[in-house]
């Protein structure tokens, strides 16, 4: 599954749907789950207080080089982030995380 299948463009950037898995070992990004066309990542903070969400979008945030915002799901473990860029760039950043 590529991470184009995540991802979609909307105006003023790209939306990217996520499923978060909070209280991992480490942060990570992993693939696109096929089932549900979702982007998964894994933060260490545990789902309370909006710990888990602040991780996400700092993970995210320092992987663009730009601010990515949580705009959907705040209290879900599937969550829309949206980033101020192309969703060319958006994919093409995220295939050199991995």
């Amino acid at each position: 599954m590529s991470f184009s299948d995540a991802v979609r463009a909307v105006p003023g950037g790209s939306e990217i749907d996520v499923i978060v898995s909070p209280n991992a070992k480490k942060c990570s990004i992993g693939d696109v789950d096929q089932w549900r066309k979702r982007l998964v990542i894994k933060v260490t903070a545990p789902p309370e207080g909006g710990r888990a969400n602040k991780e996400v979008e700092e993970l995210l945030s320092d992987t663009f080089g730009v601010k990515a915002t949580i705009s959907v799901g705040h209290i879900a473990r599937m969550k829309t982030v949206i980033v101020p860029l192309d969703k060319d760039e958006v994919v093409t950043k995220l295939e050199r995380a991995k």
